[in-house]
């Protein structure tokens, strides 16, 4: 959902086209960082697509496989907002929002992009979150019941439920509405309202919350579950660590996933259910708070990839390298002693097995106390 609403109603424009009271300027302003996301947004979910693919072919095999498919069908659904409503709020900026020349479908669509676009990464975290758990607790069931074919076929029902929902004011003929800052469309949340009206930005915003709540469930049983087999001692321990190595980096992954989207999308989410249930006028407040809230949703496309991006093992280990290297020089220093402790050790017996002889030479002089009668060798 790349969109940054503006602060201003909109612009004041006089007979002759000129800008009063520096509105133009909060305008391009609204217009630079609109673009600055949307571009921010794109570059960084095409990286992150790219991370996705090349591990995808490298696990193609492994049960860490579907978890991928459901991140990229995340990152694709993630790119896919930024390109199409980014590029929706730039004409709209383009045009002065002077919306009484569009037709009432752009509205529309712009209002169904923004649902879709918002509800769908929320069902995707959830799932990715139930697939984890059951991967994790459930292995035997996790390689039958979830191959390729299974995973593509949830995410194109997850994208038809998201879809659904975002139709949903279309099929009832309530139409979206532009909203106070007049740079975006979504649901009717002032106004005269009926109870269908009330209904669906209700469902659409508990559906949202619902998502976030398995996801939180899921993810702290597979972090529990985890967390018990890595603490358990058994003959078995280092090859267990080796093997649970990619779901601690799976589930790492999606804690930082559920920890964006509540930040992120909350706040927007009980705004919704309380600004359908009372009637909110136009007043500033009020429409402060919901641009807020707005802002902060749109960020949730815009760090998801980077959680891909960064919390991967190798990342990780680079970045522990480095804090140790600039806050403790002196450790550093010891696992380098250490390190080279070991290897000089390492080295010695080495060279001490390769220098052993085959046999022992008789001739020649001994001491008298190490001398070796030929009658005690066998």
């Amino acid at each position: 959902m790349s969109y940054n609403g503006s602060a201003n109603a909109g612009c004041l424009v006089s007979s002759d086209g000129v800008c009063n009271n520096g509105s133009c300027n909060k305008r391009e302003v609204s217009v630079t960082s609109t673009a600055i996301s949307m571009t921010v947004g794109i570059v960084s979910n095409t990286l992150a697509l790219f991370i996705l693919i090349k591990a995808y072919y490298r696990f193609r095999f492994k049960s860490k496989a579907a978890f991928l498919l459901f991140a990229s069908g995340l990152v694709v659904t993630d790119f896919l907002g930024h390109l199409i409503n980014g590029s929706l709020a730039l004409y709209v900026y383009a045009s002065h929002k002077d919306w009484e020349t569009y037709h009432k479908s752009l509205c529309d669509f712009f209002g169904v992009c923004m649902a879709f676009f918002g509800l769908t990464p929320l069902l995707l975290g959830s799932l990715m979150a139930v697939e984890r758990c059951i991967g994790v607790t459930r292995p035997l069931f996790h390689t039958t019941a979830l191959g390729s074919h299974h995973v593509k076929s949830l995410l194109g029902l997850t994208w038809l439920l998201g879809l659904l929902v975002a139709l949903l004011p279309i099929l009832f003929q309530r139409s979206y509405q532009v909203q106070h800052s007049r740079s975006w469309c979504f649901f009717r949340l002032q106004g005269p309202r009926d109870w269908v009206d009330v209904l669906l930005p209700i469902l659409f915003s508990v559906l949202g919350l619902l998502a976030l709540l398995l996801s939180l469930v899921c993810n702290t049983m597979t972090f529990l579950t985890l967390l018990r087999s890595r603490v358990q001692l058994d003959r078995d321990h280092h090859r267990h660590c080796r093997n649970t190595s990619h779901h601690s980096e799976m589930v790492c992954q999606l804690l930082a996933i559920m920890l964006v989207s509540c930040v992120c999308w909350g706040p927007i989410l009980i705004t919704g259910i309380i600004f359908s249930l009372q009637d909110q006028g136009e007043d500033q407040a009020s429409y402060t708070h919901m641009l807020l809230v707005v802002r902060m949703a749109t960020w949730n496309q815009i760090l998801d990839p980077w959680v891909y991006i960064l919390l991967r093992k190798a990342v990780l280990r680079r970045l522990f390298l480095v804090a140790l290297r600039l806050c403790s020089p002196r450790l550093k220093f010891k696992l380098q002693w250490q390190g080279s402790t070991q290897e000089s050790s390492t080295l010695e017996v080495r060279s001490s097995v390769i220098s052993r002889p085959d046999f022992i030479c008789l001739d020649g002089p001994f001491l008298p106390d190490t001398a070796i009668q030929s009658a005690h060798l066998p």
